[in-house]
């Protein structure tokens, strides 16, 4: 029952903060979407790309056994500029794989040792947990970044 209860959890937020990633870009232009307001930092589009990729990475390869290989420099350099609704669905993909993923552990995996580049989580209920705090750190960054594009960048 409680491992029910924990993928189920994780599931719910992780779609929960997804939802307010996509209600947060609805607004921005694709000028605004990739446009960084202050000097420092990421544009929007970049931080979506990022958290695209740490989704896909941490629990889809590391996990899922998905395959996806991850380039993080590049999330953070695209200068493409891929079109946003693209963008969006990609994230919105990544939101769903992490959904299932949670869903699929059994009790045991939750324990099971995880190892990835640039992380040290130990189990997979850690690595579950540290993604969504970073979702959450970075939804906060972006709802500065909106409240920026919004005025114009006078901050």
């Amino acid at each position: 029952m409680l491992n029910q209860t924990v993928g189920a959890g994780f599931a719910a937020r992780y779609e929960e903060l997804g939802a307010r990633v996509a209600e947060l870009a609805v607004p921005l232009t694709e000028e605004q979407f990739w446009r960084k307001p202050f000097p420092f930092g990421n544009s929007f589009g970049h931080l979506v790309l990022h958290l695209t990729g740490n989704l896909n990475y941490y629990l889809g390869t590391q996990i899922a056994g998905t395959g996806y290989v991850r380039n993080r420099d590049r999330e953070f350099t695209e200068a493409s500029r891929p079109v946003k609704d693209e963008v969006m669905r990609r994230f919105a993909e990544g939101i769903a794989l992490a959904a299932r993923t949670a869903c699929a552990q059994t009790e045991q995996d939750w324990g099971r040792q995880y190892e990835a580049e640039r992380d040290q989580s130990e189990n997979r209920f850690k690595i579950f947990l540290r993604c969504a705090t970073h979702l959450h750190l970075h939804i906060g960054q972006m709802i500065y970044l909106k409240f920026a594009l919004e005025k114009g960048s006078e901050l």
